[in-house]
């Protein structure tokens, strides 16, 4: 019998005949030899197992150059252990062009609105997925958000963006495999429902995860190395045509760190060595829909910036819980929350962009960055509304000086929301304005440093409540400083 056995397998594996539903790439002339582009043999294998109902494309180890690879409705496309999936340079011309949008208005980055000349996408498909414990390199692939100047208006044509990309697709699945060097964005997923994304790794120089417009999605157990860009962003843009909400996302146990791009991988884990590193979980900033019932927890961050929140573009965002964090040698700010009239989007549309009912607790960070403390900030006829910190410990590098505390602090009205433009905040722990129903408790600010700022300052906050504030403080500072603010209960 055991012999039997192994001549079945051995017919079935080793004399080229497929195992059913399986369709290896090298039965399609893949040559996984680094050197020929595999692509075509590639989408051959798809356009197979699509026309049989759907199956498995199995690459093989080996290393595959490749050009855009179509995956279609009920296509899972494994890759092996040992697999490469290697981006083309785009001298061979071996990326599909971008689609057109239709002739209406771009509100969004050309990363958004454009899908096709990706290394892997698919558009309007359902039960797909990536799998494997093989790699995709993303070489061949750019940085810069290239899509307008080239496949569409006579740049460089046969550019590919982005390593995998999808659009209005349903039952996705990305689990096991490695991204590295993904291009502009590592994995962009937009209006896609039903979606998990487990146990990746993503080692790249610009964004790591965009979530655009998706609903129903969970995303664990990943870890995503983003020293230039953001790592792990949730956004609701007008790609789609129209305001659309990222909802009903739910995150937990991933890794996101700011080392040099590929020290991840290599385990070197070298810190990337510029002034400025960004990482970093994030809502925002494109927010034409908003963002509701968004949960992230036990999560680790390391030579990254923090938390933000940003809803900029008169969307909503509400119902976010975020707990668990631990963050080491943080960049800029820990928390950041913040409302704006940025407003990118049909200028008919004239509702203001709102925040309400966030909850931050069990956070734990040591040498922050002393320019901005936590932040919460809300536009002064539309307030950031109920927001709950608690359980946070907070060290940071120090070094503010006292006049800080009258700063004139930037209003975000139409800027871009970053801190960093905004400069040094007047509290070192905790600065937030125009906010309606702020309670902190149970938070201990420190630092390394002399800090001459206040701990909290309230600038227009009403209903607020302070309890077991514990603050280093320099002699002769105080702890809690209030400006056109009432009904504040401090404990």
């Amino acid at each position: 019998m055991k012999h039997l056995l192994t001549l079945i397998f051995v017919c079935m594996f080793g004399s080229g005949v497929k195992a059913a539903g399986v369709y290896n790439v090298r039965d399609f002339g893949a040559k996984g030899d680094g050197q020929t582009l595999d692509s075509p043999a590639i989408n051959a294998a798809i356009e197979a197992a699509v026309k049989d109902g759907g199956g498995q494309v199995l690459l093989p180890a080996g290393t595959y150059l490749s050009g855009s690879i179509r995956l279609k409705s009920n296509i899972d496309l494994h890759l092996s252990a040992g697999c490469t999936i290697l981006a083309a340079p785009a001298q061979m011309n071996a990326y599909d062009a971008s689609e057109s949008f239709g002739g209406f208005p771009e509100y969004q980055d050309g990363g958004h609105t454009y899908f096709h000349n990706s290394l892997i996408w698919a558009e309007g498909q359902t039960n797909v997925s990536i799998t494997g414990h093989g790699m995709i390199d993303g070489k061949g692939l750019t940085r810069r958000d290239t899509e307008r100047a080239g496949n569409l208006q006579g740049g460089s044509i046969g550019t590919g963006d982005k390593a995998i990309a999808l659009k209005l697709c349903r039952q996705t699945t990305i689990r096991d495999i490695t991204i590295y060097r993904g291009g502009h964005f590592a994995i962009i997923m937009t209006g896609c429902d039903l979606s998990t994304i487990d146990n990746v790794t993503i080692d790249t120089n610009r964004d790591g995860f965009d979530i655009d417009c998706c609903k129903y999605m969970t995303i664990t157990n990943c870890r995503i190395n983003t020293p230039s860009d953001d790592a792990l962003v949730l956004k609701s843009s007008y790609a789609l045509k129209r305001p659309v909400l990222c909802e009903h996302i739910a995150i937990s146990n991933c890794n996101i760190t700011g080392f040099k791009c590929g020290t991840l991988l290599d385990g070197t884990y070298v810190p990337e060595p510029v002034g400025w590193v960004c990482g970093r979980f994030k809502l925002g900033t494109e927010s034409n829909g908003g963002y509701r019932n968004i949960s992230l927890t036990n999560c680790t961050f390391m030579y990254s910036s923090g938390l933000a929140f940003e809803e900029v573009d008169q969307g909503r965002m509400e119902n976010i819980v975020v707990s668990n964090i631990t963050m080491s040698h943080v960049h800029h700010y820990p928390i950041y929350i913040t409302t704006g009239c940025r407003n990118r989007g049909p200028k008919e549309v004239t509702r203001q962009s709102s925040a309400r009912d966030i909850m931050i607790s069990n956070v734990l960070a040591d040498d922050c960055d002393s320019l901005c403390s936590i932040i919460v900030t809300g536009m002064k006829d539309e307030p950031v509304r109920n927001v709950w910190l608690s359980n946070i410990r907070l060290q940071f590098r120090g070094g503010g000086t006292k006049d800080l505390v009258n700063k004139d602090y930037r209003e975000q009205g139409t800027n871009y929301p970053e801190p960093k433009f905004a400069g040094w905040t007047p509290a070192y722990g905790l600065y937030a304005r125009h906010a309606e129903g702020l309670h902190v408790s149970d938070v201990t600010f420190s630092y390394e440093r002399p800090d001459f700022r206040p701990a909290v300052v309230l600038d227009d906050v009403h209903g607020a409540t302070l309890r077991n504030i514990d603050a280093q403080l320099e002699p002769g500072i105080e702890k809690v400083v209030t400006f056109r603010s009432k009904d504040i209960s401090v404990q």
